[in-house]
C-alpha cells in the first residue's frame, strides 16, 4: 500500500489508479470494514489524527481532483463527507518519495521519468502542509 504524499500530478496512469484504489482500501480499513492492513504503517499518520475517517475522505477529494483534470472516471460517491483537515509531512518524506516515484518510472513510463527528474521544489498533495523534516518514522524506507 502506498499513499502518496508527493502531488497526484507527478503520478503516471498507472500510479494515480493505483493511489486512488489503495486510498480506498485504506478508508475501508479506518472504517473498520476489512480485516487485513490493519496495522500496515502507511495509516498511521491518519490513525492518529483528530479524525482519521474526516481525513482519509479529504485526501480522497483531492486524488478524485487530479482524476478529473485527467479526464479519468473515478466514482466520487465512494469518498463520504467530510470535516476538512490537514496532516503535515516533512520535506525529507517528499523527496524520498519522489526518489522512490522516479525508479518506478523509469521503467514504465521514461517520458513522464524525464520530466519529473532534477525537480527541486516538490509539491505535496494538497491536503498535507509541508514542514521541514527527514522521513517520516511510518515510512518503510527502501534504500538502495
Amino acid at each position: 500500500m502506498r499513499i502518496w504524499s508527493i502531488h497526484p500530478k507527478y503520478l503516471d496512469s498507472k500510479g494515480l489508479v493505483a493511489l486512488w484504489r489503495e486510498t480506498l482500501l485504506a478508508k475501508k480499513v479506518l472504517e473498520g470494514n476489512t480485516k487485513g492492513y490493519k496495522n500496515h504503517p502507511q495509516l498511521n499518520r491518519f490513525k492518529n489524527s483528530v479524525s482519521a475517517i474526516d481525513c482519509i475522505n479529504h485526501y480522497l477529494s483531492f486524488v478524485y481532483d487530479e482524476s478529473v483534470k485527467r479526464g479519468y472516471n473515478f466514482d466520487k460517491k465512494k469518498i463520504s463527507d467530510f470535516i476538512q483537515c490537514e496532516l503535515n509531512v516533512s520535506n525529507g518524506q517528499l523527496k524520498y518519495e519522489l526518489n522512490h516515484l522516479l525508479k518506478k518510472l523509469k521503467l514504465r513510463d521514461t517520458e513522464r521519468y524525464n520530466k519529473l527528474t532534477g525537480i527541486a521544489d516538490i509539491e505535496a498533495n494538497s491536503f498535507f502542509k509541508i514542514i521541514d523534516g527527514e522521513i517520516e518514522d511510518w515510512e518503510i524506507s527502501v534504500i538502495s
